[in-house]
């Protein structure tokens, strides 16, 4: 089972969830009606934390499963923690100013491209194990002279 991981796809869902709300608020208070999505900068801001945590979920949560399946539910929990962390610093700098948003977008996005590094690293093992042994296979049968029940 992997506890740690659910737990930490609840975190970032309610960090979403809460960057939706601040949109709202956020729309109400500087008069922005829906659909538009500009306007006053300060709701443009908000709006983009939103839009940008939206955008890299696709890439966050698969990766962060992949890794708890194939790796550790608890290091993916901690990655999906951290990934979490540098989303609520992003939050905090972009709401304030756009120059301050830096810290917590790398933070976001070197989470996730560990999560894809070590994914890919594990289906690059998995694809060398299935054609070495393959490979392995194929000598055998050869030297022994012995061939695969049909």
């Amino acid at each position: 089972m992997f506890h740690y991981t659910t737990i930490a796809t609840l975190l970032a869902l309610m960090f979403y969830f809460y960057t939706s709300v601040l949109v709202a608020r956020a729309r109400m208070l500087y008069g922005v009606k829906a659909p538009a999505i500009s306007g006053h900068p300060d709701f443009e801001r908000v709006f983009r934390v939103q839009a940008n945590t939206l955008e890299w979920m696709p890439i966050f949560l698969p990766s962060l499963w992949l890794f708890a399946y194939y790796l550790s539910d608890t290091f993916a929990a901690a990655f999906g923690a951290l990934w979490v962390i540098g989303r609520v610093i992003y939050m905090i700098g972009y709401s304030e100013a756009a120059e301050r948003r830096g810290a917590g977008f790398a933070e976001g996005m070197t989470m996730s491209s560990q999560f894809l590094v070590q994914v890919t690293g594990v289906g690059v093992t998995a694809l060398w194990s299935g054609v070495a042994t393959w490979v392995l296979l194929k000598v055998l049968a050869v030297v022994t002279g012995l061939r695969p029940a049909r």
